[in-house]
């Protein structure tokens, strides 16, 4: 199976990178980033040791066509995508909280309303649902975000108080979040979904505006639902068919594995992360109504290195 899981390029003007959980950035000169999808998939916070074919090709492509219908909600980061899982772009420093908006009572929320929690993030969630009913309106659950290690929950007023974001640009970005949902709503309903829930990344540029940076609507950050059935399975109390990375972490829990300490990884063999990959192209054919065509994928790193450089050298 190919799959691209590291990457070590030097680009032209390069002056440093950085290694995420799934992304390798370079940052170019002092006003520009290099990001790549690669095929590493993580869960629970933990990079799983496998690469899955197509899966970058699919978020990059997934998050370049939202940015571009997004782009009169709110500027964002990306100037150009020269490869299918490359994105170029300005740099922006980012703020250090994710904006988690969520329409239903599902994944990460459930778990801690299972538990017997009614608030979530400073934010009461409502007596008497069930899994992956809908909230009344979508809530804003936001986290820290973390260089390294866990996100972790955190309120509107605790954000406020530590001077994590002035209370001007957060009552900022909650508007901006609010919208950005409701077009990525509509649109997944255009297409036969429901976008359960999703998180969006914000940064500033060198003269202090606040744009979007990152990925937007993609299975890694967003869960989907089939909108035909969606009634139907909870009315009789089954499980939503997901589009989105939740799959893989119930697959992981059912193996007793929730990346906690003393836990071992359980066994990801051919068949499963070939299921995974027909996942993510699936939800790419759901969500942008396109056929997904694969990248040839005989010798990524040159045919990244070699779009990359073409690019950079044409500026």
């Amino acid at each position: 199976m190919k799959s691209i899981v590291k990457t070590n390029f030097k680009f032209p003007n390069q002056t440093s990178v950085y290694k995420g959980k799934v992304r390798d950035v370079y940052k170019i000169g002092n006003d520009k980033l290099v990001m790549i999808a690669t095929d590493r998939i993580s869960a629970f916070d933990i990079v799983l040791p496998i690469g899955v074919p197509f899966k970058g090709q699919v978020l990059n492509q997934i998050a370049t066509n939202f940015l571009d219908l997004t782009s009169d909600i709110i500027d964002n980061w990306k100037m150009s995508s020269p490869d299918p899982v490359v994105t170029i772009g300005h740099y922006c420093e980012p703020i250090k909280v994710e904006m988690v908006i969520r329409g239903y009572l599902s994944g990460h929320a459930w778990r801690e309303y299972k538990s017997g929690k009614r608030f979530i993030c400073g934010v009461a969630m409502p007596e008497g649902l069930k899994e992956n009913d809908k909230f009344p309106s979508p809530i804003i659950t936001p986290t820290t975000k973390a260089d390294y290690g866990h996100d972790e929950d955190i309120s509107k007023e605790e954000i406020i108080k530590s001077g994590l974001v002035s209370k001007k640009d957060y009552e900022f970005l909650e508007d901006i979040t609010q919208k950005l949902f409701k077009r990525g709503t509509d649109f997944a309903r255009e297409k036969g979904l429901i976008l359960v829930d999703t998180k969006y990344e914000f940064g500033k540029t060198k003269d202090g505006q606040i744009v979007l940076i990152d990925e937007i609507h993609t299975p890694d950050s967003s869960r989907y639902f089939y909108l035909a059935d969606y009634d139907k399975r909870q009315l009789e109390g089954q499980s939503q068919k997901q589009l989105s990375k939740e799959f893989v972490r119930e697959w992981l829990i059912a193996n007793n594995f929730q990346g906690k300490e003393g836990q071992k990884m359980p066994t990801l063999n051919e068949d499963f992360v070939n299921s995974v990959s027909n996942r993510y192209i699936e939800l790419f054919n759901n969500i942008t109504g396109q056929q997904f065509v694969k990248a040839d994928i005989d010798d990524i790193n040159n045919r990244i290195e070699s779009n990359v450089v073409s690019y950079l050298n044409n500026l």
